[in-house]
């Protein structure tokens, strides 16, 4: 077989390697840590921690930068990020998008917080903003979940439950159910920290900054771009009107 026919032959086998997201699709890639429960159960205060937090906006901002994002959601130990659907970025391939993401969260997140982590990745692939509407508004409902679990579990392991003893007494438990045994520890979980049961979002926003022109001598006005941090979002059907009108604006 000849140098070419055999390169040809093993590149026929790199399958995934030519899958691409198709263009004009809204495309979102949403990376999770490996192993972070117990890598955050060493290091920092649960249920939540905000030196954890912001080492999560700070990895999102990274990436909404490195990948030309619209618009970055995380809670907990994930972040998704919403590609403009005109994105050409890596030729649109999916095993470019997924490794390359996971890859630069590790590492963002790695030079932060000076030890190592890890994390995987995935594509999420809509056919319009309310489909985009939609995905987040479930992350978001996802992140209310977590943390009111998280907030159930650790207040009885710190009343003295084992493990095995948190866990069971939350089986089978309702929402309703949960927010009444926080408010008989003290806790009103409507009150705690906005961040902690929405999550943070974060996108770019325009905004002008004063100068000096020398060569005209006068005073000018500049338009810069920054990234937003939102840790106040609006939740349920406030949430989605944000997002679509932050969606309709770019």
């Amino acid at each position: 077989m000849h140098g070419d026919e055999f390169e040809a032959s093993q590149r026929a086998r790199e399958w995934f390697h030519s899958m691409v997201v198709l263009p004009g699709a809204w495309t979102i890639l949403r990376v999770d840590g490996r192993s972070f429960s117990k890598f955050t159960e060493q290091r920092f205060d649960k249920p939540f921690d905000l030196r954890f937090s912001q080492l999560m906006t700070e990895t999102a901002k990274v990436l909404l930068t490195e990948f030309g994002a619209r618009y970055a959601y995380t809670e907990s130990d994930e972040i998704s990020i919403l590609l403009d659907p005109r994105s050409e970025i890596f030729g649109r391939g999916v095993e470019k998008l997924v490794s390359l993401s996971a890859s630069v969260t590790a590492a963002a997140f790695t030079h932060a917080a000076g030890e190592p982590v890890h994390f995987d990745s995935r594509v999420w692939v809509g056919t319009g903003p309310a489909d985009v509407v939609d995905y987040f508004s479930w992350r978001q409902a996802d992140a209310a979940r977590s943390a009111l679990n998280g907030w159930c579990y650790w207040t009885l392991r710190k009343d003295g439950r084992s493990r095995r003893e948190a866990t069971r007494a939350l089986e089978g438990a309702n929402a309703s159910a949960k927010n009444e045994m926080l408010f008989q520890h003290g806790v009103n979980f409507n009150e705690l920290p906005a961040w902690q049961r929405r999550g943070v979002g974060l996108w770019w926003e325009t905004y002008e900054r004063p100068g000096y022109d020398p060569m005209r001598a006068m005073e000018v006005t500049a338009t810069r771009r920054r990234v937003r941090e939102e840790r106040e979002l609006p939740m349920k059907q406030t949430y989605r009107e944000f997002l679509a009108g932050l969606i309709a604006e770019n």
